[in-house]
C-alpha cells in the first residue's frame, strides 16, 4: 500500500478510535436521572434524601413527596419552590430535547398535576404575573390561599415534552388540564360579556392546543408508535370519573363521555378538538344569541389551531 494510503488509513483509524473513546466516556460520565440528584438547588429544596447515586425511582418519589401539599392543589412556599427548582434543573438546558429517564416521567407528571392552575397558566402564557415571575431567582408567590410558581415557557415546554413520552404521564397532565379548563368555564359569570366571556374558553383552547403540540413532538413519527401511544392515553382517560354535582364536573364528565363514545380510530382527532368541544357544550348551558355563540366558537377554534402549530415542530 502506498505511503499516503497508509497515512490516510491511520488517520481514519485514529479518528474512529477517538470517536469510540468519546462515545464510551460520554456514556459513562452522563449524569444519571438527568443530573437532578447532583443539582444543589434540587438537593436543598427537595430534601436531604436526594444525593448522587440514588435510583431515579427513589428520586421521583422524593420529588412527589417534597412538592405535594397537605391538600390537593394547596402548597407552601417551600413545596412550590421545590417544584420550580426541579423544572428549572431539567428545562434550563441548551438542547431543545431532553432525554428524560423513564423512571422520572410519571412522578414528574404526578407532581405537576397537583399544580394544575399554574400548569394551565404556563401553558397558555397569557397571564402577565406568570411571565414576570418566571425567573429562576424569583420565588413562588401567595395568592388565593396557596403558593404559585412559574418558569419560562421554553424550559417548561421542554420538560413537558420529555414527560409526555410516557402516555400514562401525558394522560395525567391532560386530565389535570381538562378539570382546570372546566373550572375556568364554570366560573364565568352568567352576565359576562366581551373579554370576560371570551377569554376563559380561548385560553383553555390555547392551553390544550399547546398540549396537543407537545404530544406530537413527544411521540415517534413511526406509524405504529403514535397509535400505541394514543391508545394508552385514551385507555387512561376514559376510565376517569367526574363529580357531576357541580357545573365543572358536568362539563368534564360530558367531554369524557363524548371521548368514550368516539370510535377508537377517531379519538386522536377528537382529542385535538377538546377545547372547541368543551366550549360548545358550555355555550349550550348559557343564554347567548347565535351570532355571539358562533363568533366565540370561531375564536376558540383559531386559538387551539394556532397554539398547536406553535409547538408542533
Amino acid at each position: 500500500m502506498p505511503v499516503k494510503a497508509w497515512a490516510a488509513a491511520g488517520v481514519c483509524l485514529a479518528l474512529l478510535g477517538g470517536f469510540a473513546a468519546w462515545f464510551l466516556v460520554g456514556r459513562e460520565t452522563a449524569p444519571t436521572c438527568n443530573g437532578l440528584a447532583e443539582d444543589t438547588r434540587v438537593q436543598k429544596s427537595v430534601g436531604h434524601s436526594v444525593h448522587p447515586g440514588m435510583s431515579c425511582a427513589a428520586l421521583g418519589e422524593a420529588i412527589v413527596k417534597a412538592t405535594a401539599g397537605s391538600q390537593p392543589g394547596h402548597h407552601t412556599q417551600e413545596q412550590a419552590q421545590a417544584m420550580k427548582d426541579v423544572v428549572f434543573a431539567l428545562g434550563w438546558v441548551q438542547s431543545q430535547k431532553i432525554e428524560l429517564d423513564p423512571a422520572l416521567r410519571v412522578p414528574l407528571a404526578t407532581a405537576l398535576a397537583d399544580y394544575a392552575p399554574d400548569v394551565h397558566e404556563m401553558l397558555a402564557g397569557l397571564d402577565s404575573t406568570y411571565v414576570t415571575k418566571a425567573g429562576r431567582d424569583t420565588p413562588p408567590w401567595e395568592a388565593g390561599g396557596t403558593h404559585h410558581l412559574s418558569v419560562p415557557a421554553n424550559a417548561f415546554r421542554k420538560t413537558l415534552r420529555a414527560v409526555a413520552e410516557d402516555p400514562q404521564a401525558y394522560a395525567l397532565l391532560r386530565m389535570a388540564e381538562t378539570r382546570t379548563a372546566a373550572e375556568q368555564l364554570a366560573a364565568v359569570p352568567a352576565d359576562a360579556t366581551g373579554s370576560e366571556l371570551s377569554l376563559p374558553p380561548t385560553k383553555n383552547a390555547r392551553a390544550l392546543g399547546i398540549l396537543d403540540g407537545i404530544a406530537d413532538a413527544a411521540i415517534s413519527q413511526d406509524a405504529q408508535e403514535p397509535r400505541k401511544w394514543h391508545a394508552a392515553v385514551f385507555d387512561r382517560l376514559i376510565t376517569e370519573q367526574a363529580d357531576q354535582a357541580e357545573p365543572a364536573g358536568r362539563l368534564t364528565a360530558t367531554w369524557l363521555q363524548d371521548l368514550k363514545n368516539t370510535p377508537e380510530q377517531q379519538r386522536a382527532e377528537r382529542l385535538r378538538a377538546q377545547g372547541l368541544d368543551m366550549a360548545r357544550t358550555w355555550t349550550q348551558t348559557r343564554t347567548m344569541d347565535e351570532p355571539t355563540r358562533q363568533d366565540l366558537l370561531t375564536k376558540v377554534e383559531n386559538s387551539a389551531r394556532n397554539a398547536h402549530q406553535e409547538v408542533k415542530h
